[in-house]
Parts: C-alpha cells; sequence; structure tokens
C-alpha cells in the first residue's frame, strides 16, 4: 500500500493532469464535442502505450547502453526536480514542450499524437518516472501491480480532467490551477529528492562492496 501511494504520487504530480487544462483548452477550442472527445482519448491510449512500453524495457534499453540504475537514479531525479521547480514558480516546463513546440501544435490537425500524449502526458519526466518506479520494484509482482494501477488511475485522472477542462477552468479559475501545480511541484520535489538519495546510497553501498 505504501509503495502503491508512492507510485501513485509520483506519476499523478509529473503527468499533473489539472495542469493539463490551460492546454487542452487552447489547442481543442475550435473543435466539436465530440472530435474533441476523440482526441482526447487517443491521445491517453498513446500515451498508455508508450509508458508500458518503457516499463517494460525501459531497464533493457539502458542496460544496453551500459547505464547503471544508481546513474539513472540520480539523473531521473535531477530531471524530475527540475519539472518540480518549473511547476513552483509556475513555468511552463521545457521538458514537457518547448515554445517551438508549441507553435508547430496549433499548425497540427492532429494533435492527439503530438503534443497531448508526447510530450504533455508521456513525457521524459513521466517516462523516468516510470522506469525509476519499475527499477525501485527489483521485479516483485506486488510492487508492479502498484505501478500498474498508479498509471491507470493517473491517465484516467488525465483523460477526464481533459474532458471535463471547461469546466475546471470555469469552477477554479487559472489562478486555481496554479496554485494546484504548485502544491503538485513540492510533492514531485520530495519525490526527485528521495530518487537522488537512493541512487547515491545505492551507489556508495556498491562502491563499499566493491572495496
Amino acid at each position: 500500500m505504501l509503495f502503491l501511494f508512492k507510485a501513485l504520487v509520483a506519476l499523478f504530480t509529473v503527468v499533473d493532469p489539472v495542469g493539463l487544462v490551460p492546454v487542452v483548452l487552447s489547442l481543442t477550442a475550435v473543435l466539436p464535442t465530440h472530435e474533441r472527445r476523440v482526441v482526447i482519448t487517443r491521445a491517453v491510449l498513446i500515451a498508455a502505450g508508450v509508458i508500458a512500453v518503457f516499463a517494460v524495457a525501459g531497464r533493457a534499453i539502458f542496460a544496453a547502453l551500459g547505464v547503471t540504475p544508481e546513474a539513472f537514479g540520480i539523473a531521473g531525479g535531477v530531471l524530475l526536480f527540475l519539472v518540480a521547480i518549473d511547476m513552483l514558480f509556475g513555468r511552463q516546463s521545457g521538458t514537457r514542450e518547448t515554445p517551438r513546440e508549441a507553435r508547430e501544435a496549433r499548425l497540427r490537425e492532429d494533435i492527439s499524437v503530438f503534443p497531448l500524449a508526447i510530450p504533455m502526458i508521456a513525457g521524459p519526466g513521466t517516462i523516468t518516472t516510470i522506469i525509476l518506479l519499475v527499477d525501485t520494484s527489483q521485479g516483485r509482482a506486488l510492487e508492479l501491480t502498484a505501478i500498474g494501477i498508479a498509471a491507470v488511475v493517473t491517465l484516467l485522472a488525465a483523460w477526464i480532467a481533459m474532458l471535463a477542462s471547461l469546466r475546471i477552468q470555469k469552477a477554479i479559475g487559472t489562478t486555481g490551477i496554479l496554485v494546484l501545480s504548485r502544491v503538485l511541484g513540492m510533492l514531485l520535489a520530495a519525490v526527485a529528492a528521495q530518487f537522488i538519495l537512493n541512487g547515491i546510497t545505492a551507489f556508495l553501498g556498491h562502491t563499499a562492496l566493491g572495496r
């Protein structure tokens, strides 16, 4: 249960479903209701596929590159910490979407793949988080199941938030969205720091054993 909570907090904060609301409003403003629902659903399904691929093959990919779990844990923690800082200061994170990508997105007819699925939902931060969580689980079935549940809950929350973006915007306003993003940013900063500490601790432990 504790690991499920940790996984849910990590994924929920890095995806930030409520933070997707302004992006969805700006990109789908001209779409009919039905088409808007189709685009959002397709984006979530594509993001789920990307997350699943990296959850299954992420460790193998980095092993082939010669990257140790400790190194990736530290690097991933730093990346998540940068995302958290952007959330705390209310800035658009470059790890999710750059200004150039935002301009290109407005010129595309199908926005479900880019930028909604990638990088807004399944961006570098999300991919880093899922790989770190899988690595932390050490292959234990119960914890892998917890990661799967956390991913499904997070994606479901993102889907609901994007579908209800107009209502959310009216209910809490832009200020409310920014306040919530800052609170989530604080939680993500703590999770990122823990990933870094875990990586350093594991590295020092292996170094001590090597001696």
